[in-house]
């Protein structure tokens, strides 16, 4: 037994003896990973802000409560008076259903002994029509549904927990339904709005109506947002909604469903994804990413030119120049490889050639922009609300989510909030 122990001591030291060689760089072997220590960062003097990134204090509150220690905790003796020493301000949310009753009365005049009672009108009510809601209730469902995409089932489940009231699924539907049916006219006059608009961004997106594929199109200005359904992406569709006498410009993607509105200006940054993945491809190949890195170029070319030509008119003579001027450059960069089949970038030039007059249109007028984001932006709350929710169920409902989509959507893009688009469409006179 004492022999193994010997070993083991033996063993022992002999390990301790390696690792100091080792920790030393001796021996041949590798120096075990030390990490060095360093010197300590020097504390630089912190930059004053011009002024706090924090929460002020609200001006007044609606409730105190005051905190003191009403016994001295090493004799017990009674403690009194004291004076402040700090505060602290906490924000709720009190939630709660509010219920208010009307009551009519009945006079009756003592001249000609007829009975009158007073004429109340829904929006002294505040009111929709007959509803038990009010248009605070029915206001928030709206904005719920559409602002935040909620589903119909969670919006009664929240309210059921959050203020204690009970909103049905079937009554959900008829508040959004009273909602869509209160902002027919402000519709109608959006949708006017936007065929008499100089420029036009469009974009169109899958969309499920009972299970079925379908299509939203969307058509937006700075001011406004219109979104409408078909079963069909065929190129009537942007006829139908727009008009024939459509008389402004559409920017919008390559797709051919929309060759028949008229002047089109075709999205750049669709363009330019397009070759940056040619450009990936064919990263080996120098002369084919100088050829992307050229047609890029030629885009920032153009943006600085509408830079420059900021206070020119549109359509003035100097702006058709430049554009013509463009329009030359890239039939110059497309051409030579429009035909060559072992081109990478032959479709692309193939585009660029067919499309030539659709590509600056933006330089020769500042109101209609290069690119199409701003319906691609306008799109993703509606893309949200279709993986969330499946799509709508019904005509009726897909008719309804569209007109909110467009009335809360305007509202949105014009700075107005959600719940008081809703109101105003509701009660276009305040309730007193």
């Amino acid at each position: 037994m004492m022999a193994i122990i010997e070993a083991l001591m033996a063993r022992v030291d002999a390990l301790e003896e390696e690792v100091r060689r080792l920790r030393a760089g001796q021996g041949g072997g590798t120096p075990l990973a030390v990490k060095p220590s360093r010197a300590p960062k020097e504390k630089r003097p912190r930059k004053p802000r011009g002024r706090a990134f924090v929460r002020r204090r609200e001006q007044q509150a609606d409730e105190v409560r005051t905190h003191a220690v009403e016994c001295c905790p090493e004799c017990g003796r009674t403690l009194k008076g004291g004076w402040e020493h700090s505060r602290r301000q906490v924000i709720e949310v009190l939630c709660q259903t509010w219920v208010i009753e009307h009551v009519l009365r009945a006079r009756r005049c003592g001249v000609c002994q007829k009975r009158w009672l007073p004429q109340v009108e829904a929006g002294e009510y505040g009111v929709q029509g007959k509803r038990r809601f009010g248009a605070s209730v029915q206001s928030l469902v709206g904005t719920l549904h559409v602002g935040c995409r909620m589903p119909m089932r969670m919006i009664g489940k929240l309210l059921g927990e959050l203020c204690g009231l009970h909103v049905s699924d079937g009554e959900v539907v008829k508040l959004l339904d009273g909602l869509k049916g209160a902002g027919e006219a402000e519709l109608a006059q959006l949708k006017a709005r936007v065929r008499s608009a100089p420029a036009v961004c469009a974009d169109e997106t899958g969309w499920r109506q009972d299970g079925e594929n379908g299509y939203l199109w969307g058509f937006f200005t700075e001011q406004e947002r219109y979104f409408e359904y078909r079963k069909s992406r065929a190129g009537a569709v942007p006829e139908e909604i727009l008009g024939k006498d459509f008389a402004g410009v559409v920017t919008c993607d390559f797709y051919a469903g929309y060759n028949k509105v008229g002047v089109l200006q075709r999205c750049w940054p669709h363009l330019l994804r397009e070759a940056k993945e040619v450009a990936e491809l064919n990263a080996d190949r120098p002369p084919v990413v100088a050829w992307v890195e050229a047609l890029r170029g030629l885009y920032q070319e153009a943006k600085a030119s509408c830079l420059a030509l900021g206070e020119a008119p549109a359509h003035h003579r100097v702006r058709r120049r430049e554009q013509r001027r463009l329009e030359r450059l890239a039939k110059r960069l497309a051409q030579p490889y429009a035909e060559d089949v072992n081109a990478p970038q032959r479709l692309l030039a193939q585009r660029l050639l067919k499309h030539l007059h659709e590509l600056f249109v933006f330089v020769a007028d500042p109101r209609v922009p290069g690119d199409n984001n701003l319906a691609e932006r306008s799109l993703r709350p509606a893309v949200i609300a279709r993986k969330i929710s499946g799509g709508t169920r019904s005509p009726k409902g897909s008719d309804t989510r569209m007109g909110l989509m467009s009335l809360l959507g305007t509202c949105a893009a014009q700075g107005k909030g959600h719940l008081q688009g809703c109101r105003e469409l509701l009660l276009p006179t305040p309730a007193p």
